[in-house]
């Protein structure tokens, strides 16, 4: 009996550019001084491509980062976005929590990464620092890998200098 062929599956995010991502964002944390963050990576289907935990960074962090780029994914809008829509709506927020096993965390540090044509490849997901400090690491180490993210860049008012 000859053996099955063996199919490549293909992916946009490729571990290639997962790891550039990640070191990317943690070179851009240890240059600004931040917390020690956790990065991962996650394909359009949620799955995890890659992930770093810096040294010193807490044992939660790993699924905070997580449920932040989970959380885009599933509802396909930056976490900070998911922050913004739902802070005044509690129950529904309790409702997506439970409805994702607990893998749904939504403030900002979950980034969505766009190809060239605009569509989702996946998601990057930081836990370390400010939310608002995280998301500024996946957006920078999202361009680093010569890709592009959503949000596009960090929050209204708010620049690196505020680091």
């Amino acid at each position: 009996m000859a053996e099955p062929k063996l199919y490549d599956l293909k992916t946009e995010m490729s571990l290639a550019a997962a790891e550039q991502i990640i070191d990317a964002a943690l070179a851009t944390g240890m240059a600004e001084g931040m917390l020690p963050l956790a990065v991962v990576v996650l394909d359009p289907g949620g799955h995890m491509v890659a992930l770093k935990r810096q040294d010193g960074a807490g044992i939660l962090r790993v699924d905070i980062a997580t449920g932040k780029a989970w959380g885009a994914l599933g509802m396909g809008i930056p976490s900070r976005t998911i922050r913004d829509r739902l802070g005044d709506r509690p129950a529904f927020q309790g409702a997506l929590v439970g409805a994702s096993h607990g893998r749904f965390v939504p403030v900002p540090g979950g980034v969505l990464v766009l190809n060239g044509d605009g569509a989702v490849i996946g998601a990057v997901g930081i836990s370390g620092d400010t939310s608002d400090k995280d998301e500024y690491c996946a957006i920078q180490g999202i361009k680093a890998a010569g890709l592009a993210s959503a949000p596009a860049e960090p929050a209204e008012g708010w620049q690196a200098s505020d680091l």
